[in-house]
């Protein structure tokens, strides 16, 4: 069975927030570094290079797969900013409706600016999926 490449490392999410250039990115960043911290109560840890994620959730596949990742996180992307959320995005479509200007992939949130957002949508959005992700 393959194992998972992405693994959580001893980086610094802030040393890596800091080396964003564009300025309204790494204002943004810092934020949603602040409000996943708050909802999860749970401090950064890199996963990889380049996603922060918060804390803990093991999975395991019908296949018998398993493996440990975040609950939730995020990365800073050169296109947007991708937020991962546990528990898939189904369990959040009313949220998704009211959420503002984003597009989704199978299991990721992305958006360009948090002035695109709702932010107590987000704020709840979080909470959500950490309370799932801790089922």
């Amino acid at each position: 069975m393959a194992e998972i490449k992405t693994k959580a490392t001893s980086g610094s999410a802030t040393a890596f927030l800091n080396k964003i250039k564009d300025p309204g990115t790494k204002k943004d960043c810092f934020n949603i570094l602040e409000m996943m911290e708050a909802a999860s109560k749970s401090k950064p840890v890199m996963w990889g290079s380049s996603i922060i994620g918060f804390g803990n959730y093991h999975y395991v596949y019908a296949s018998g797969r398993e493996g440990d990742w975040f609950n939730i996180g995020f990365s800073p992307r050169k296109q947007n900013i991708t937020l991962y959320l546990m528990g898939g995005l189904e369990n959040l479509k009313d949220e998704l409706e009211k959420f503002g200007k984003h597009k989704t992939g199978k299991g990721c949130i992305y958006i360009k600016s948090l002035d695109d957002i709702r932010i107590p949508v987000l704020k709840k959005m979080l909470i959500k999926s950490v309370k799932r992700g801790k089922r």
